[in-house]
């Protein structure tokens, strides 16, 4: 099954990277948004640097929509999804191949969003252990959860719409843990990040179990 994941994610990434939208729309996006929220907030710089980590999951949720809806895309315009079951891969594999994907666009542009919060919010790392765990355990959880979703609403003619609908509550737990987690990696808040941790990880971990086990129902459904 992992063998077959991987060439999901593979065929999926291949593809993204061939069209190379995450290079030249979805980071310029990410970057804009940052860019704007620093204009907004800058004649009060301690508010811009305790809003800094709730900016930043705010920014990646946005960049996230994006990318489920292409990856949801992809699969229902050609044919793709049909093509997938027929050949005989596992709804298992086809869905853990998807989020891999998106999870690996997502931590690219988590990478340059990083970046950009300490430049543009002059914020600073105290813990880069926490942070890197926090964007990783995040953003498997935020992949698990959009890839899901965007199977439950491919055969919707508003998807577009429903999708962030639908993906804003269901990731309410998990940003906010990752935003509390970040704000201790940051240092701009004193909290025990570590324990905030443990809330996205495990809600991350009930996502790709939950994901694992529906998405081939969903396909037969859509």
């Amino acid at each position: 099954m992992l063998a077959d994941a991987w060439l999901v994610a593979a065929k999926d990434l291949r593809i993204e990277f061939r069209s190379r939208i995450t290079l030249s729309q979805v980071i310029p996006f990410a970057g804009l948004v940052l860019v704007m929220f620093g204009f907004a907030l800058d004649a009060n710089r301690s508010t811009l640097r305790l809003a800094t980590s709730g900016l930043f999951w705010f920014t990646v949720l946005f960049v996230a929509v994006m990318a489920v809806q292409r990856s949801t895309s992809v699969e229902t315009t050609d044919g793709a999804r049909r093509a997938l079951l027929l050949a005989g891969i596992e709804p298992a594999a086809v869905f853990l191949g998807k989020a891999a994907a998106v999870a690996v666009q997502l931590l690219a542009v988590e990478v340059f969003l990083v970046g950009g919060v300490l430049v543009l919010y002059d914020a600073s790392v105290d813990s880069v252990p926490l942070l890197v765990i926090t964007c990783v355990a995040a953003t498997i959880g935020i992949a698990a959860a959009g890839t899901l979703l965007g199977a439950l609403v491919a055969g919707v003619r508003a998807r577009e719409t429903v999708l962030p609908i639908l993906l804003l509550p269901v990731l309410a737990p998990l940003l906010i843990g990752a935003t509390r987690a970040f704000d201790d990696a940051l240092g701009s808040v004193a909290l025990d990040g570590w324990s905030w941790l443990g809330l996205h990880a495990g809600f991350a971990a009930d996502n790709v179990v939950l994901g694992a086990l529906a998405y081939g129902v969903l396909l037969e459904e859509t």
